[in-house]
């Protein structure tokens, strides 16, 4: 071994994640200390072995994530999954897979590295009394509504689809809606309709016979089959190319499809959950996504809003992010400053929901022997909104969105005292009163 080498492998091995390479034969040629640790087999009695004998997930048989790979040359990220330890024991974990090319930019192999996410499940349970509805924090109007509306839904099976932008917690809520309904022991697959190209994607959901293209060494069923009696849900839909949302039309209209390559007519009983981030108008419109199909889709839609819409729920967010890296990390920091929720809270959050976990994490770590996240710890994305506190709390009459945000920061500010808020103001606690409700403030 090269000394370039022997120091890659120092530094693969210093690493938290597990890290495995494998050959084009899916033999496994490297297993880092992380890897050791997190599926108790050791180096030795691995390498040279099939990593489906190894790690035994549901995906080894069907949708292997390095095939994947080194079919579409696209790389995976965040993919959970579910692998065996050396006990037999199932362990949860998010994996990111690619490609791995020689000199001559030819694929010799695949690189995963993957996590142990089984903390995140403890996690999720031991936080679940700070939550508002099935992991899902909102104190808003309009997430009360959605969480009012998935209950009503919950006998059910007319397909849902769920519109927004980017890290609103699109699938949190396909999560609850599979939840409460008369499926919920049934089976539940997902997919990402952006992921796989065209030909890729029909096997994926549709499944195929031997020899219907190259790769087709085997039969193969689909996610609709495996689905079947259950819940799919496909994410990004609307990224869908135009012959598989032909498909998709099928399955809604007839319950009715065939695999790649073969005439039979197979049927599947599937109640399915949608979802995009989109301009579901603007699609229509350019034709890239089908109307017959938004319509058949869309029977019970929900937009779920951004987090700029609904402000009032960024404070239970951060304190829900806040226990939970008290408990990653095992540091006891479970308060913010208040003018660093100021910031928070005037911030636009274009990344929604995924980018306020982000920065509350990127504070939390950056925050060492102290129990509060101060403001300069904040990334510089949020530090770069100005606040004229001077200008902030003027409340004219006419309503509008930052009239309700600058509202809300004052009463954030002095946590929902009214009196001390009336009296920065300059206006009696009725006059308060009155403002909160015309702005439909609810504590």
């Amino acid at each position: 071994m090269s000394i370039q080498d022997n120091l890659k492998d120092h530094i693969l091995d210093s690493i938290a994640e597990g890290v495995f390479t494998v050959d084009k034969n899916f033999k496994i040629n490297f297993f880092n200390k992380a890897a050791e640790r997190i599926t108790g087999h050791s180096r030795d009695e691995v390498i040279g072995k099939f990593c489906k004998h190894v790690f035994q997930s549901e995906f080894c048989f069907s949708d292997c994530p390095i095939a994947v790979v080194l079919q579409t040359r696209k790389n995976i990220y965040d993919f959970e999954s579910n692998i065996k330890n050396c006990a037999g024991q199932n362990k949860p974990i998010k994996l990111n897979a690619a490609v791995l090319y020689n000199e001559e930019n030819e694929p010799t192999g695949g690189i995963i590295s993957f996590r142990d996410i089984s903390v995140f499940e403890e996690i999720g349970i031991n936080l679940s009394k700070g939550t508002q509805f099935l992991s899902m924090i909102g104190h808003s109007k309009q997430m009360q509504n959605i969480f009012n509306l998935i209950q009503e839904i919950s006998d059910s099976d007319a397909p849902v689809l769920i519109y927004g932008e980017s890290g609103t917690g699109k699938e949190l809520i396909a999560n609850a809606i599979q939840k409460t309904s008369n499926r919920n022991d049934k089976p539940f697959i997902k997919i990402n309709c952006s992921v796989f190209p065209q030909n890729l994607l029909a096997s994926e959901l549709f499944g195929h016979v031997k020899g219907a293209f190259t790769d087709a060494i085997k039969d193969r069923a689909g996610r609709f089959e495996l689905a079947d009696k259950g819940t799919i849900f496909l994410d990004e839909v609307a990224e869908m190319p135009p012959q598989t949302q032909v498909q998709l039309l099928r399955i809604l209209q007839e319950g009715t499809f065939e695999r790649i390559g073969e005439s039979l007519t197979r049927y599947t009983d599937v109640r399915i959950i949608a979802a995009t981030n989109i301009n579901i108008k603007e699609a229509l419109k350019r034709g890239s996504f089908r109307e017959d199909l938004f319509y058949r889709l869309s029977v019970i839609p929900i937009e779920v809003p951004p987090l700029r819409e609904r402000k009032e729920d960024i404070t239970p967010l951060v304190n829900y992010f806040l226990n939970k890296f008290s408990l990653i990390y095992k540091k006891e920091i479970t308060e913010i400053e208040e003018n660093a929720l100021e910031l928070l809270l005037n911030y636009n959050w274009p990344g929604n929901i995924r980018e306020l976990e982000n920065a509350l994490e990127y504070a939390f770590v950056r925050t060492v022997n102290k129990n509060k996240i101060e403001k300069q710890k904040l990334p510089a994305s949020v530090l770069e909104t100005s606040i004229n506190k001077k200008n902030t709390f003027s409340i004219p009459i006419t309503s509008s969105s930052k009239e309700r945000t600058d509202l809300l920061i004052l009463l954030e500010k002095h946590r929902w005292n009214k009196t001390k808020a009336a009296k920065e103001l300059g206006i009696g606690r009725t006059t308060l009163w009155r403002k909160m409700k015309e702005l439909k403030i609810v504590e």
